[in-house]
């Protein structure tokens, strides 16, 4: 053995368990594929899913009430029909207003 590897050899010799510990969760910790860093993610990742679970069921109960709604009530049908998609019956006009306003574009100012 050469005395330059010498100290490397003594120094592994005394902390071959620390290196391999430190190595262990080193790996386990950041490289492995089930490491810890992908379980946090995995968990994030979850909570996210279970938020839009949440959002999709209250969805689905409004849908469901306005469903029971219109099978009990056929002047719903009518009222749902007019407010959403805006239809009418052969005798009416309908104006839709709107407080939206104008996004400003380059051509409105350079007409102004």
């Amino acid at each position: 053995m050469s005395r330059r590897l010498y100290p490397i050899w003594n120094f592994i010799g005394h902390n071959k368990y620390w290196i391999v510990v430190i190595l262990g969760v080193l790996i386990v910790g950041f490289l492995d594929e089930n490491s810890l860093l992908k379980h946090i993610q995995n968990r994030m990742l979850v909570s996210d899913l279970k938020e839009q679970i949440d959002t999709y069921n209250s969805q689905y109960e409004r849908d469901e009430q306005q469903i029971k709604e219109l099978r009990r009530n056929p002047k719903a049908i009518t009222k749902i029909a007019r407010e959403k998609y805006f239809m009418k019956a052969d005798d009416e006009d309908i104006f839709v207003l709107s407080d939206d306003q104008k996004p400003i574009t380059d051509n409105d100012e350079t007409a102004k």
